[in-house]
């Protein structure tokens, strides 16, 4: 799609744009990731330094590896100081309030709703149908009673994740470029790229990384269309609260992340000859998700 063409299509992006576009400097953008990383870096230095003074070398790096579930809810909560960090530098850069970067907070709520309710719905349909595992039987990592005692707080702690990845990628990143450039290919490309390039983790995924990287920027294209039609978060928070509810609560992959995880995937992130099938299947589930997310947004 050229500029022309989406304006259209795209129309309601302009609620999330217009903002933006009073100061659209290239140079506020920038400094403010600049001051974005620092908030981010600055409170996370200080959560390791808890952290570090509370146990053993172990011990600190099974809470980075989110092996726990009081770990993994602390790894997810943290993702709160991006959402602070994004905060402070649209106030200070760009004079504008969250509110302008998430959308009107009662339609971007109506519109989280209406699709995540078509996503769990569609989650509902996957879950009777077959193929009943992942190649081998799900292997057993919490027991019930204690995965339902932390689920409310795992909920939160992925939804405070979830928010702060959309509020950074599809809101203060993609709306700060395209106050400044008319095509789509800059301002929902660049974001899904170093949104890809933040998932590309070779030192746990392998041969694996680019393709799960490939997964990451596609995921992220969607992401911004969804945004761009609906003119709010909302709708992309949702599909992503949806998905990471699915990949980090309900069946995760071992040794990475897997602290609050029902059910362990029976092989690792690195493995070609399983891993890789499956990607092509929830490839295949990510573009269904994605329509449901669209046709929920005609109600």
């Amino acid at each position: 799609m050229d500029a022309d063409t989406t304006k259209g299509v795209y129309a309601a992006h302009e609620r999330l744009v217009a903002p933006a576009r009073l100061r659209p400097e290239i140079w506020r953008l920038l400094a403010g990731l600049g001051l974005i990383a620092v908030v981010v870096f600055a409170l996370n230095a200080g959560v390791l330094a808890v952290a570090g003074s509370l146990g053993s070398e172990l011990w600190l790096r099974n809470f980075l590896a989110g092996a726990t579930p009081v770990a993994m809810l602390i790894l997810l909560a943290s993702f709160a100081f991006v959402t602070l960090g994004v905060t402070l530098a649209a106030r200070q850069l760009q004079r504008r309030s969250l509110q302008t970067i998430v959308g009107p907070y009662h339609l971007a709520l109506t519109q989280f709703w209406h699709v995540l309710r078509g996503l769990l719905l569609l989650g509902a349909v996957l879950l009777v149908l077959p193929p009943y595992d992942m190649g081998a039987p799900m292997q057993p990592n919490l027991s019930v009673t204690v995965w339902l005692a932390v689920l409310p707080f795992s909920l939160l702690a992925v939804l405070i994740q979830t928010s702060a990845e959309e509020i950074l990628f599809r809101g203060y990143l993609q709306q700060s470029l395209a106050a400044r450039f008319r095509s789509p290919v800059i301002w929902m490309g660049l974001p899904s790229i170093l949104f890809a390039m933040g998932h590309y983790v070779p030192s746990e995924a392998g041969d694996n990384a680019l393709l799960i990287a490939l997964w990451s920027g596609v995921f992220g294209l969607l992401m911004a269309d969804l945004t761009a039609r609906a003119g709010t978060l909302g709708p992309a928070i949702a599909l992503h609260l949806f998905n990471n509810i699915v990949a980090l609560l309900f069946v995760a992959l071992p040794n990475s992340l897997d602290g609050l995880a029902l059910f362990l995937i029976p092989y690792e992130m690195s493995d070609t000859t399983n891993l890789r099938v499956w990607l092509g299947v929830d490839f295949v589930l990510m573009l269904i998700a994605w329509l449901v997310a669209r046709l929920a947004l005609r109600r």
